[in-house]
């Protein structure tokens, strides 16, 4: 009788984990945020791609920003590439923050060293 319900038991504890992972509640998109930094890697990656940034605060001290992105067919479509952005590169990026304070964020758009937005809105 039991191994009758065992994939519905299953279900129940999968679905609310896949939606928790897929949900935004990490990040404070009613407060974005811009930093300026160096890219440090760009990593290409599933089930997302993120963007080690080294940003410098008004004294001067570095710290590192994990910029989360979306999944690479998604960011394929809005013309990003593994290459897109570069070790060394300078980038602009405005993000939803975390809310736990730590520096890092969802990203809502990277500019270049020039200005230029990188990819395509969707």
């Amino acid at each position: 009788m039991l191994s009758r319900f065992w994939p519905s038991a299953l279900l129940l504890l999968v679905v609310p984990m896949a939606q928790a992972h897929h949900s935004g509640a990490a990040f404070d998109g009613s407060k974005p945020v811009t930093v300026t930094g160096v890219v440090k890697a760009f990593q290409w990656t599933n089930p997302h791609c993120y963007i080690q940034v080294l940003v410098k605060d008004e004294q001067g001290n570095e710290a590192e920003w994990s910029l989360e992105m979306a999944a690479p067919m998604y960011l394929y479509n809005l013309g990003w590439r593994p290459s897109t952005v570069k070790p060394g590169d300078l980038i602009t990026a405005t993000v939803a923050p975390l809310r736990n304070g730590e520096n890092g964020g969802l990203v809502n758009q990277v500019l270049d060293a020039e200005g230029n937005a990188i990819g395509r809105k969707p």
